[in-house]
């Protein structure tokens, strides 16, 4: 059956401006794309002691059989859930199937029709479109700045009724810039105005912290954030996703929460292999690979002054290292060349990013060596000449 005109036309724009989309195969090069920063996924340790959890605790079960509200909630659910409480100082946990479907959940349910959402302009498309969901006026303030968020708060506060919230979203590690927020400043605005803090930690998590814990927890401000919401399909090695919050809170989101209520759980072994990431971060091996990123970190950025070209990249002090270069082919052409060159570092094109923020993105791992660093940096410097 023919695809439809209109559908058919929005491809061809897409190849027209070099956007289009596709599926490759694993990579083959030095890895400077994945997410799996701190090696877990490929870890022996991480699989045998997720291994290990799921024979004791959930024998030869493979699927959940259904949904959590049916017959798909497995002790290994609840366990897992409490032992992410336990390492994230929060009251409570509560399992998604993915970051995405966290965010969905989250936004969906959670702020009501009248309230408001306040965002930041550059949080991730699963939070917008989680926004979308709301049936709360949503509102952007421009990225990491706090005066433009205080005028919006300002603004809403000067019309806001007895029952009206605000909620206001932003994260701790931006995926596509990798830089941070002032959470400090923006949690000090959120007290005063009476709203409610949420952020998504998903790019934090096993990056931020000596125990990877995230940044909300690094500056000691749990008790004052509303939600945080963790995923563990990239520092963790695994999959799924959990909102962190008070225990009325995951009531509700039990309840409420249509990504939750309707889908099949998480099968006993991915809560296994969650259980084993957060097991590796508090051991030897989790702070060492921690430490190691953050050295990683520190010579990548050492390299770009002593290259100088560190102008072409966006201030970030976390695994995420991106450097903006405009235009969707001449982005591609780079990336191309480095892959020939025998290094994976993805271009990132508009739509995904704004049209004239095109960027190479570089994200870092502890298996990374440091040679590795200033090879494909030393390469990108001759490419950026020519």
């Amino acid at each position: 059956m023919k695809l439809p005109k209109k559908l058919h036309h929005k491809l061809e724009e897409r190849k027209e401006t070099n956007s289009l989309r596709s599926l490759k195969s694993s990579n083959i090069g030095v890895d400077f794309c994945s997410n799996d920063y701190l090696g877990f996924s490929g870890s022996k340790e991480h699989t045998t002691l997720a291994n290990d959890i799921y024979k004791e605790h959930a024998g030869n079960q493979n699927g959940a059989t259904g949904s959590r509200l049916l017959s798909g909630n497995h002790k290994l659910h609840e366990l897992v859930e409490q032992r992410i409480a336990q390492f994230h100082k929060s009251e409570t946990a509560l399992l998604f199937n993915s970051g995405y479907d966290a965010n969905l959940g989250f936004l969906q349910a959670v702020p009501q029709r009248g309230d408001i959402i306040l965002y930041d302009a550059l949080v991730h498309a699963s939070i917008r479109d989680g926004i979308q969901m709301s049936h709360a006026k949503a509102y952007k303030f421009d990225h990491n700045d706090i005066e433009d968020l205080k005028r919006h708060l300002s603004v809403r506060a000067q019309s806001r009724t007895i029952d009206q919230q605000i909620y206001v979203i932003t994260e701790s590690v931006f995926s596509m810039d990798g830089d941070s927020p002032d959470l400090i400043a923006i949690t000090q605005l959120c007290q005063d105005y009476n709203c409610h803090l949420v952020v998504d930690e998903a790019h934090a998590l096993g990056v931020v912290g000596s125990k990877g814990q995230g940044l909300v927890q690094e500056l000691q401000l749990q008790e004052t954030v509303f939600a945080r919401i963790v995923t563990f399909g990239k520092a963790l090695g695994a999959h799924g996703a959990a909102i962190l919050g008070s225990k009325v809170l995951q009531e509700y989101l039990i309840n409420f929460a249509r990504p939750f209520i309707y889908t099949t759980a998480l099968p006993p072994h991915s809560a296994a292999a969650i259980l084993a990431g957060y097991t590796l971060l508090q051991r030897t091996a989790g702070t060492h690979a921690i430490k190691t990123l953050h050295h990683h970190i520190q010579v990548f950025q050492e390299e770009l002054k002593r290259l100088a070209i560190n102008t072409h990249f966006i201030t970030s002090n976390t695994a995420i290292q991106a450097a903006i270069i405009p235009n969707n082919e001449r982005v591609l052409t780079l990336s191309q060349e480095l892959t020939k060159a025998g290094f994976e570092v993805l271009p990132i094109r508009s739509p995904t990013v704004p049209k004239g923020s095109e960027r190479l993105r570089f994200c870092l791992h502890s298996f990374n060596t440091v040679d590795e660093i200033k090879n494909v940096l030393s390469l990108l410097k001759t490419m950026l000449k020519e």
